[in-house]
């Protein structure tokens, strides 16, 4: 029996701090997690989604980190423009089409420290793979 490796979606922009903190901590998760395949993706791109789609990434308005499981925990921002199709945006209509069938979101407030965000991913790592 082949042993499949878990992969995990990592979102963020390095460019933009607020918005690079999964980013940084992928080399610790990568350490922890030999198993796991941590991928970069761009959230508006169109990706493969695997049978539980795991993604870690910042989540504007929490306070502490959470791991969620269904896209009814969030709302949409604004759409303006092409520019604005985000993550949500993007995972909704995966969730239209029937791609999407199992989701956890291991969601980061964009502020915390590296060291305290990479432990709590790998906690939530460990209860979701």
């Amino acid at each position: 029996m082949q042993n499949v490796q878990k992969i995990i979606f990592v979102f963020g922009n390095e460019d933009v701090p607020i918005d690079s903190l999964p980013l940084r901590i992928v080399p610790a998760l990568r350490l922890a997690f030999p198993e796991c395949r941590f991928e970069i993706k761009d959230p508006n791109e169109e990706w493969d989604v695997p049978e539980e789609l795991i993604i870690i990434d910042n989540v504007v308005g929490l306070e502490a980190p959470r791991t969620f499981d269904d896209l009814r925990h969030f709302s949409a921002g604004p759409m303006v423009s092409l520019h604005d199709f985000d993550a949500y945006a993007n995972l909704r209509l995966l969730q239209k089409l029937g791609k999407l069938k199992r989701l956890k979101i291991i969601g980061l407030p964009p502020g915390m420290a590296e060291d305290t965000a990479t432990e709590a991913a790998e906690k939530a790592l460990r209860a979701v793979t």
